[in-house]
């Protein structure tokens, strides 16, 4: 098979599964049968054993297929996406310690007034992941490559749209005010700065510890 059709596929495959498994006329039975836990585990489960394949299929196979772009790797495009790179870790490790009311591990818990990384975007984990992928379109121009790395902002933009709309519809009480109290895309809302001084030092600390340590070892972790 062709390395892009397969990687495209991946995406697919993952992107479906966690969509149906997260639906409406799913998910409910899901919980029943199995319990909340089992079901997050099962989530788990399809979630790892489609994205393992499409991680492995891409290393396989980069920079291969079409060159539809080629932009030199200079300073201002390293800075480009190392800047993007530093803002998508804090958007993570934020996210991670203040997790969206969205989230399945925050799923029946009351929701508290909107803040911190919350008024940056009510889905943090998804578009740090979004904004990873889109920020290594820039330098990688190959048709497997930008199959790859386009996926993440697809599927944050089409996982963050579904998961508004499930939680609105299941539980409108819950989520209709924090849903009008934060912005879908990032530092698009009128209370960005205020959700950036709110955001833990604690976050800011290991976004760029990250950032760091992943441009480091970039080449021996994920080679060129």
């Amino acid at each position: 098979m062709d390395p892009t059709a397969a990687i495209l596929g991946w995406w697919l495959l993952f992107g479906v599964t966690h969509v149906v498994l997260s639906s409406l006329w799913l998910r409910p039975k899901l919980v029943s049968l199995l319990t909340p836990g089992g079901f997050l585990g099962v989530y788990s489960i399809v979630a790892l054993v489609t994205f393992i394949p499409l991680v492995s299929s891409y290393f396989g196979h980069k920079h291969q297929g079409a060159l539809l772009w080629s932009i030199r790797v200079t300073p201002p495009v390293e800075a480009f996406v190392l800047v993007g790179m530093a803002v998508a870790f804090v958007m993570l490790v934020a996210g991670l310690l203040s997790p969206s009311p969205a989230s399945l591990s925050t799923a029946g818990k009351s929701v508290e007034p909107a803040a911190g990384v919350h008024l940056i975007t009510r889905h943090a984990l998804f578009m740090a992941f979004g904004l990873f992928g889109f920020v290594h379109l820039l330098p990688n121009g190959f048709a497997s490559d930008i199959a790859f790395f386009a996926g993440f902002p697809v599927f944050a933009l089409i996982g963050c749209w579904h998961q508004d709309r499930r939680k609105l519809a299941s539980e409108p009480e819950r989520y209709t005010a924090y849903h009008a109290a934060t912005p879908f895309i990032p530092f698009t809302g009128a209370r960005t700065l205020e959700g950036l001084k709110q955001i833990p030092l604690r976050a800011y600390g290991l976004g760029l510890l990250l950032t760091a340590l992943v441009r480091y070892f970039h080449a021996s972790w994920f080679g060129g």
